[in-house]
């Protein structure tokens, strides 16, 4: 049987694009649930239809660090509390589960989900059982890497110190009344720092690269920019000095992540580390919003970007982006020939081969992404 896998990241789904009061929310940032179910309908119809065909979602899949509970932005955050928050965005975003869902329904159809850091929420086992129940499914579940036949996926942000995750406790425990997400460091920072400036400026976490966002600030908007970076020393100061037991970072992490911290890194350098094994001939990142390829001779390094709208202030893509952008992996047929004693014999192996795209709705159905 023919097969595909289809790779996306980074879509970001909140409560949905309304609130209970009708207003409109302002933290939603998915508003693309109509051509997501185009999206998984093309794969699934056609000259797919009899295909074996895998959505591997790469983490930040669902944006429960930007959500309230109960009209507050916690950082204490239970298994209750991640369940609860859970099916405000399954009610949120019904066309775009029923679409999963009716995927799902098709047993030569998979879904492999990677835990990321706006979603480490699914680390928790009755998230994870609410999801299946909504999809009427097993997803199969990765807390941090997915890895076969030579290619290696993960959402990326364990090569950033700010949130990275420690691998060895995922949940804190002790001297506390029931467990907690053992939030990195750019969690904490998210909601009770970047929160307070998105209120003032909602764009203020998707301009790229950050280094030009923040001269274009000190330039144009020199009180707000100079008030932000005074507030962010402060909030160093205060982590450090202020120890606490619900955050599992010690003083001298916090030193580390601001010295070494960049903030929305290049994932490059990290996949190439990767590339070295000689068993992985493709990476797949997100997290850092930015679709990318990079080619080290036979190897290939892939992120697929964000299905949520990017504003660069780079020369070269000015203004305000939205590319639905995702990595299709098909199974191509490779011969090789091998030559013994006797004769000669052709080998036909089928492998993986990666492809950037970017999804356009049923209008242009696909084009390859220019890259260079």
């Amino acid at each position: 049987m023919k097969k595909i896998k289809l790779v996306v990241s980074d879509l970001h789904l909140s409560s949905g694009r309304t609130l209970e009061d009708g207003t409109t929310n302002p933290l939603e940032e998915f508003f693309f649930d109509v051509k997501f179910k185009e999206f998984i309908h093309y794969y699934t119809t056609g000259e797919y239809k009899d295909y074996e065909v895998e959505l591997i979602i790469n983490g930040d899949f669902l944006n429960f660090i930007q959500m309230d509970y109960k009209g507050h932005y916690l950082t204490v955050i239970t298994e209750p509390i991640c369940v609860e928050k859970l099916k405000r965005i399954v009610e949120g975003h019904p066309e775009f589960f029923q679409a999963l869902k009716d995927f799902a329904a098709d047993p030569k159809h998979s879904i492999t989900y990677i835990v990321g850091n706006h979603d480490q929420a699914m680390l928790w086992k009755k998230t994870r059982e609410y999801l299946n129940q909504i999809l009427d499914t097993e997803v199969n579940y990765k807390n941090i890497v997915y890895f076969f036949d030579g290619v290696h996926i993960e959402h990326g942000h364990m090569y950033e110190a700010a949130n990275r995750i420690n691998p060895k406790k995922f949940f804190l425990k002790k001297n506390l009344p029931e467990p907690i997400l053992n939030l990195p460091f750019g969690s904490h920072f998210f909601i009770e720092f970047v929160m307070r400036l998105k209120l003032e400026n909602p764009n203020i976490d998707k301009v790229r690269p950050f280094g030009r966002f923040f001269r274009w600030g000190l330039a144009f908007e020199f009180w707000f920019t100079f008030k932000a970076l005074v507030s962010l020393l402060k909030y160093f100061v205060l982590a450090i000095v202020r120890p606490d037991p619900r955050k599992g970072w010690s003083a001298k992490q916090l030193l580390k992540i601001f010295i070494e911290g960049a903030i929305f890194p290049d994932l490059g350098s990290a996949a190439r580390k990767i590339l070295k094994d000689d068993r992985v001939n493709t990476v797949v990142f997100g997290h850092s919003h930015v679709y990318q390829y990079r080619q080290w001779g036979r190897k290939e390094y892939f992120n697929t970007g964000t299905w949520t709208d990017v504003t660069s202030l780079d020369t070269a893509s000015l203004g305000k982006i939205t590319k639905l952008t995702y990595v299709l992996i098909e199974y191509v047929e490779v011969k090789d020939r091998q030559k013994d004693d006797e004769q000669d014999v052709q080998d036909i192996d089928y492998r993986p081969r990666g492809r950037l795209k970017e999804w356009r709705g049923y209008h242009r159905i696909e084009e390859d992404v220019v890259v260079s």
